[in-house]
């Protein structure tokens, strides 16, 4: 059981990201809802679904033993009462790293519940280059739709 209250998604994102970087996987489970319907999709993998299948792929990556520094721009976030989606980007390199760090692009779902915000969805793959943000990003090139 969760025991940690998060008052707000931005306290729990900040959860979540602290947790991925100090590969624990117990932080990293306090962050979730404690629902079977939580789903996580990790870079070039398959959608998860359930606490068990969450938990298992966390266990996985930490039990790897890379330690991994993510820094988070352009944040993006709707929010109602009860939900609030977060879209960034995610930075992620090795701390010994300094060059060609990897850029993800990624999705959070945070959900209000009884206990505070929980993390329902994380979702996160490769970003294209050049990013959305940068100024010299689709310079004469027509939208592309989705």
């Amino acid at each position: 059981m969760n025991t940690l209250i998060y008052g707000n998604s931005r306290d729990c994102e900040i959860a979540f990201y602290r947790a991925f970087e100090a590969a624990d996987l117990s932080a990293m489970m306090a962050v979730w809802a404690e629902e079977d319907d939580i789903v996580c999709v990790h870079p070039g993998g398959p959608r998860l679904t359930g606490i068990e299948a969450v938990r298992e792929s966390w266990r996985s990556i930490f039990a790897a033993g890379a330690r991994l520094r993510l820094r988070m721009t352009e944040p993006l976030v709707t929010a109602t009462l009860q939900t609030a989606i977060h879209t960034l980007y995610e930075t992620v390199s090795a701390p010994a790293q300094t060059r060609n760090p990897i850029s993800m692009v990624a999705t959070n779902i945070y959900v209000r519940t009884q206990r505070g915000w929980r993390l329902q969805l994380h979702h996160a793959s490769a970003a294209p280059e050049p990013r959305q943000g940068d100024a010299t990003a689709g310079a004469g090139q027509p939208p592309v739709l989705h």
